[in-house]
């Protein structure tokens, strides 16, 4: 019993240890790594402090500390994910009745390696998407999706064998649409206009940065100062604006969070879950990667995550009802000085400028009276 309140002290003080790092600003893999599972780690907390009370004496200093320890940790890795639980007040208000112009995005990383294409093609033909983003594609995964060419007749295209292949999609017609590589020659992003059948148009980013670990990126550099790049273009958009993608962060990430803040964009996960997409195959290890976030000029309709279809990522489906009057009044992040200057660093660090990203303007929006 001994040993094991010893190796109990010695899991907690690490696990201690693991909830400071990610307070440095340091943007190493091993840093940046542990903004990812704080789900997992509150519950190993919870686990660790059940277990702490059953077999420590409260009456030791020792066991008191550690007690203490495992607490606060669990309280600070819970209050990073309690806005992504039903316990938390939406972000995004649900459409209200009534006729409105609607957008259904599908977002879906196939894995490259994948070639089980008939499951995501049997989903996109059930969810009959507007807007198709495919990541992680080659030319093996653009030759199978040539069955949608009929039905999805715009379309940008950049098949690639280094896992960042991209493809768009669209039902609707797309206008002023480009693709970019923001922070690396084999990185793509695409930005476009959409137009709704109503006339409408609404401007789309999408993204999928390298991610920080120890197999790709050293550090989450150039992933940040994408983000905070497209976070200042979509700012200052004058149309309604998306942007999604597998960002390769997670949804409660101070990167992330500094991203929304620059933006003004929302979550619709807010308030209503976590919707891990990654990883497929484990369970407990499953975190928020895939992303959809959108201006104040929308509201929800519906959010799901989709079902297994043979890779690491399930797909996202979101439909938002283009309701510009009735959105405005939903909040999104402050943001501070203390915010700005990161923003500032990050781009500075990644060597990207936020006038790099293609804005797909044309003409002002009309703006409700």
């Amino acid at each position: 019993m001994h040993a094991f309140r010893i190796t109990l002290c010695v899991l907690t003080v690490i696990m201690t240890l693991l909830t400071l790092l990610p307070f440095s600003r340091n943007q190493r893999w091993w840093v940046r790594v542990w903004d990812f599972p704080r789900l997992q780690m509150a519950t190993l907390c919870l686990l660790f402090l059940l277990t702490e009370l059953m077999i420590m004496p409260l009456s030791d200093g020792i066991s008191t500390t550690i007690i203490i320890l495992t607490v606060a940790c669990m309280a600070y890795q819970s209050w990073w994910i309690l806005p992504y639980t039903p316990f938390y007040r939406v972000q995004v208000k649900k459409t209200a009745s009534g006729s409105h112009s609607r957008i259904k995005i599908m977002n879906s990383n196939v894995l490259t390696t994948n070639r089980k294409a008939g499951p995501l093609i049997a989903q996109i033909r059930e969810h009959q998407p507007d807007i198709l983003v495919l990541l992680e594609t080659d030319q093996w995964w653009e030759d199978q999706m040539a069955v949608l060419d009929a039905d999805y007749p715009h379309s940008l295209r950049c098949p690639l064998d280094n896992l960042y292949g991209m493809h768009v999609y669209s039902r609707l017609p797309m206008h002023s649409a480009k693709i970019q590589f923001l922070v690396a020659d084999d990185i793509p992003s695409m930005h476009f206009r959409a137009e709704l059948p109503s006339g409408e148009q609404v401007i789309l980013h999408c993204l999928h940065p390298m991610p920080p670990s120890p197999t790709e990126a050293d550090e989450s550099t150039d992933r940040d100062g994408e983000l905070v790049a497209v976070g200042h273009t979509a700012a200052k958009a004058t149309y309604p604006t998306i942007v999604t993608g597998d960002l390769n962060d997670v949804a409660w990430s101070r990167t992330t969070r500094l991203f929304m803040k620059v933006s003004g964009l929302l979550d619709p996960r807010r308030g209503r879950g976590m919707f891990n997409t990654f990883h497929a195959s484990y369970p407990f290890l499953r975190w928020p990667l895939d992303h959809v976030f959108h201006s104040k000029d929308f509201t929800l309709v519906s959010l799901q995550r989709l079902g297994f279809m043979g890779s690491d990522h399930f797909p996202i489906l979101v439909e938002l009802a283009l309701t510009p009057c009735e959105g405005q009044d939903q909040e999104s992040l402050e943001i501070d000085e203390e915010d700005l200057e990161e923003a500032e660093e990050k781009l500075a660090s990644a060597g990207v400028k936020s006038t790099d990203v293609h804005r797909a303007e044309k003409l002002n929006m009309p703006v409700c009276g």
